[in-house]
């Protein structure tokens, strides 16, 4: 097991520094100047020059790549261009936000999800199966923005139920942090429900026609354990990955939900220094986003092996 986790992170390395270059050569063929923005209205050429040395702007790629890294190994990942506060400073409030409401929308998708799908598997052929298809489907389709904001429109404008908006930390009030981020976090999960069911479903019938399922049949053992404890153990090796990958993504892509529900996450943040060039918090949020789907790959490799005892004893 430590060898496994000492070649993923040997394999880590490189990666976060490839994407690292990737995404800070991409930010400077984007169109705009953040110096212009800094400088204000008068834009007097001096001030120009003085924010450019102060940035290294004028330096070469290659340069200001390697003395930003430098930066990073030392764990300074800068400071915002517009705010003047630093990047780690910046994540550590809001990576917390975006934290609560990945978990509580994979909480609820997992709730839903997995049952349906054993379920649908289960009962193949019947009207069950095609409901939750149905309902997989829907939820799927169904946009999140749309979702979000006909949740609104109903149950916190007309049966005043949850909060519209906003965030409340669950240090401060924990009710009542659990019922601002309840609408958020059922608009996330829907679609990630839907696709843990049809997985869950194929990865079911697929285990519930092996032999050894068979055999526990033949032996008379009581139906609920065969599916429990001896199909959906072993089903859920795909599952897993799906889970930690989704996850990785609730992460990173609840830009449109966050901005629907006024959620200063995570997405908000890298939204908003996209728009402004903000290279330094571009930069650092990546890197953050990029090391977390690296922890998350290698979190299923470890539960890979506390799943099946089969690789354990490989």
């Amino acid at each position: 097991m430590l060898r496994l986790i000492f070649r993923r992170v040997l394999v880590a390395i490189p990666t976060l520094m490839l994407v690292s270059m990737l995404v800070f050569m991409l930010q400077k063929i984007l169109p705009g100047d953040p110096v212009l923005t800094l400088a204000g209205e008068e834009r007097d050429p001096a001030v120009l020059d003085y924010l450019r040395e102060k940035y290294r702007l004028n330096d070469p790629l290659p340069m200001q790549y390697g003395a930003w890294g430098l930066q990073v190994l030392r764990g300074d990942l800068g400071k915002s261009l517009r705010t003047d506060v630093p990047v780690t400073a910046l994540i550590a409030q809001k990576l917390p936000v975006t934290l609560q409401l990945a978990a509580m929308s994979m909480f609820f998708a997992l709730l839903v999800g997995i049952p349906m799908g054993i379920v649908a598997a289960v009962r193949k052929g019947s009207w069950v199966e095609a409901g939750a298809n149905m309902v997989a489907l829907s939820g799927m389709s169904i946009p999140n923005f749309w979702l979000g904001i006909l949740l609104i429109m109903v149950v916190s404008v007309q049966w005043k139920l949850l909060p519209a908006s906003g965030y409340v930390s669950p240090f401060e009030d924990f009710w009542l942090s659990i019922r601002t981020m309840l609408m958020p976090s059922l608009v996330l999960s829907t679609a990630i429900a839907a696709y843990l069911m049809r997985h869950t479903r194929s990865a079911m019938l697929e285990a519930l026609s092996a032999d050894y399922v068979r055999t526990a049949r033949a032996k008379g053992v009581a139906p609920r354990h065969v599916v429990l404890l001896h199909a959906l153990r072993n089903a859920l090796i795909p599952i897993v990955t799906l889970v930690t990958l989704l996850f990785g993504e609730l992460l990173a892509g609840a830009v449109l939900t966050e901005q629907v529900f006024t959620i200063p996450g995570f997405g908000k943040l890298i939204v908003d220094a996209v728009f402004t060039r903000d290279y330094a918090v571009v930069q650092g949020v990546v890197l953050c986003v990029a090391g977390g789907f690296i922890a998350l790959n290698l979190l299923a490799d470890v539960l890979y092996v506390w799943v099946n005892p089969r690789l354990r004893h490989a």
